[in-house]
């Protein structure tokens, strides 16, 4: 089953919604500059490439995915799926410090995971159990807040769950800050970057 997704992704680099060194200490400059120049631009370069000529030119990202899903167009699948995962990873983040969670998005995770603290907890476990590439979600599935993870480039909206945030396991986000420390990635990310307002406001929609 896949959800309605109300937007219309072009397939384009997206401008960045804060500046390079807006993630500092958490997510360095430079780990920025090479996760969004270099890994995001392919995946969208690839997916123009893969599309050009085709009935999916002009199309949605969200229609490319579902497309190349449906058609079992691997490549295709992965660069546009991972395009489109990148474009919501960046509005699920914000400027280091700029956004507290507020007392209805609080009282939302507490109603559905016991506290605050247990709901980073049970989040950080999932990202870090995520074996190899992926990412890790906060959704809505049955009108109720869950944790998923999926594999390289897998959208939860495809198995019927809608995406609230996401952070980025790949190794590419995180690993020439922390190496092989996934959890301190995770948690620093959690503690200091989630943009709550865009997760309540998705929450809500």
């Amino acid at each position: 089953m896949t959800i309605a997704i109300s937007t219309k992704t072009p397939v384009e680099l997206p401008q960045l919604p804060f500046a390079e060194n807006a993630l500092d200490p958490v997510i360095s400059a430079n780990t920025l500059s090479f996760h969004y120049g270099k890994h995001h631009k392919a995946y969208v370069d690839n997916t123009l490439k893969l599309i050009a000529g085709t009935e999916l030119e002009g199309k949605s990202l969200e229609e490319i995915v579902v497309a190349a899903n449906k058609e079992g167009k691997t490549g295709l699948f992965n660069n546009a799926a991972q395009a489109w995962n990148h474009d919501f990873y960046w509005t699920s983040i914000a400027a280091a410090g700029s956004l507290a969670i507020s007392a209805e998005m609080k009282s939302l995770l507490e109603a559905n995971f016991g506290t605050l603290d247990d709901f980073k907890k049970q989040f950080t476990t999932a990202a870090v159990g995520q074996f190899g590439s992926g990412w890790a979600w906060l959704v809505m599935e049955n009108s109720k807040l869950a944790i998923v993870t999926t594999s390289n480039a897998g959208v939860p909206w495809l198995d019927g769950k809608k995406p609230l945030f996401t952070v980025d396991v790949w190794e590419h986000a995180y690993y020439l800050d922390y190496q092989n420390r996934r959890q301190a990635y995770v948690e620093a990310v959690l503690d200091k970057l989630i943009n709550w307002d865009f997760a309540l406001q998705n929450a809500k929609a």
